[in-house]
């Protein structure tokens, strides 16, 4: 699958849990949630994976936790916050620099309307 059809997959369930729970909890309940509903799907997930830093001839054991990696092709990072601020979008963009992946989907469920919580951000794809 690629990373564009893993998205529509990942935020159609996203979507579903959302209209289901609606905003307000926490963001563990809805990594959780998500995470179980993408493996039911039969996808991969790695779920609070970590992610060593290269910084000139050292390897850092621990620079960041990925919230969720589907398929190895998509990163998602979730948050329950009132407002996405612009440091999140850039977080995802050097996550995605990190892990040599192409897309990350940024995903706030405390939004009054979901589709205002998604941001969509691409490494070179």
């Amino acid at each position: 699958m690629t990373e564009n059809e893993l998205s529509k997959i990942i935020i159609d369930t996203a979507f579903d849990i959302y209209f289901e729970l609606g905003p307000g909890l926490l963001e563990s309940v809805y990594e959780e949630i998500l995470y179980h509903e993408l493996k039911s799907k039969n996808l991969s997930i790695d779920r609070q994976k970590k992610i060593e830093i290269k910084w000139k001839d050292k390897t850092l054991p621990l620079g960041f936790r990925a919230d969720l990696i589907v398929n190895n092709k998509v990163l998602i990072e979730l948050k329950s916050v009132e407002k996405i601020a612009p440091v999140h979008s850039k977080q995802v963009l050097t996550y995605l620099k990190l892990t040599n992946l192409k897309l990350g989907l940024l995903l706030n469920f405390n939004e009054a309307y979901f589709k205002n919580g998604i941001s969509r951000i691409v490494n070179n794809l």
